[in-house]
């Protein structure tokens, strides 16, 4: 299909066309490597004793990609048939909203569907596509393909199916299906972790996401999530960019306090959102209390030593159902992550280490 979003008196709109068919072609030709690599792999595997085949290449699991995903383009008319139109919203963002898509074959999908009326500027849609053709995790929401035709952005991503950690906190709906137990929450902390670990320290160029919070967490079930929404994501990590200041962008209640004075954004502005978001699962409270942030009106009893103290910061739908040194564990994630000085806050594989061990039997 061609590209008819753009404009045919605009060199500039063909050579961004050309980059994004590049990029796909880049993709389908590493995929297929992949798949080659793979195959040596395995013959070189069957060859191992019996006593080796449980050892696991940590490298090689972290580069490891999905030869299964397919990613194309779709033309406008196919997605508005899959959604019906644009009937079913099941969500909305900042600039965008999001549909439910049947697709030819039967596969569910969610339509982000990015508005020029809403803000959703064409280069930040592309900055987005651009990100997710080169990642593949699977704690983060995978792309399975996009439009940029007639005037529509549209991303089709992979649909999961109950909504955000936001709802199932925040909202009577989401309350409706019960208490997320301590266990839960632990199990959704642990996949954040892992999908901003990986954005950090295995994609590459690195990714920071700039807008970690609970409604961008969406729930596989009650014990596994997915990270979502890259259209604030910044690509890269240098001394230069980490020493340039830029516009400040994100969540109020999440973002970074070092980034919000500097306008210096890095991987620990994630880490600090992270930090929140643990507040979030800890006392079930949103991170805008009034006047002050989660991380401000939590601040005097998550630093207290005194165990009736930090208890009292639990959400009361727990009843107190929680393993006291996990607690202290997670609490004490959450304040060094919100620490001031963002070089003095642990790294995501760092976080991600400390929370696994504590959930350990």
């Amino acid at each position: 299909m061609g590209f008819h979003g753009f404009s045919k008196s605009n060199p500039k709109s063909y050579w961004i066309a050309g980059a994004i068919v590049l990029i796909i072609i880049l993709t389908i030709i590493l995929k297929k490597l992949a798949v080659y690599l793979d195959s040596k792999g395995n013959k070189q595997f069957s060859k191992t004793k019996p006593d080796e085949e449980n050892q696991v290449d940590e490298k090689s699991r972290k580069i490891s990609i999905d030869c299964n995903a397919t990613i194309r383009t779709y033309p406008l008319e196919e997605l508005k048939m899959a959604t019906k139109d644009f009937k079913i919203r099941i969500g909305v963002g900042a600039t965008s909203y999001v549909y439910l898509a049947e697709l030819e074959d039967g596969r569910l999908g969610a339509v982000k569907r990015v508005m020029e009326e809403r803000g959703g500027k064409t280069k930040m849609f592309l900055d987005e596509v651009s990100v997710l053709l080169r990642i593949s995790h699977p704690n983060l929401v995978g792309l399975m393909g996009f439009c940029l035709d007639k005037g529509e952005q549209l991303l089709l991503l992979e649909y999961v199916p109950n909504k955000s950690l936001f709802e199932r906190l925040h909202t009577y709906h989401g309350q409706s299906s019960g208490v997320l137990s301590w266990s839960n929450r632990l199990n959704i902390a642990l996949d954040v972790a892992r999908a901003l670990d990986y954005l950090h320290s295995v994609a590459d160029p690195p990714v920071i996401h700039r807008d970690v919070k609970s409604s961008n967490i969406l729930l596989i079930d009650d014990d596994h999530a997915k990270l979502a929404d890259f259209g604030l994501c910044k690509l890269g990590i240098d001394a230069v960019s980490a020493s340039t200041p830029t516009k400040v962008k994100g969540s109020l209640g999440y973002v970074d306090t070092y980034y919000l004075n500097t306008g210096l954004v890095s991987p620990r502005s994630d880490v600090y959102s992270f930090g929140v978001l643990l507040l979030e699962l800890i006392t079930g409270l949103k991170s805008v209390q009034g006047s002050m942030t989660l991380a401000e009106w939590t601040e005097e009893c998550r630093k207290t030593e005194n165990v009736e103290v930090l208890t009292g910061m639990l959400d009361p739908e727990l009843n107190g159902n929680v393993d006291i040194e996990q607690l202290r564990d997670l609490v004490d994630v959450a304040n060094s992550a919100l620490f001031e000085n963002s070089e003095a806050r642990p790294n995501m594989t760092q976080i991600v280490q400390r929370i696994s061990s504590c959930m350990e039997p």
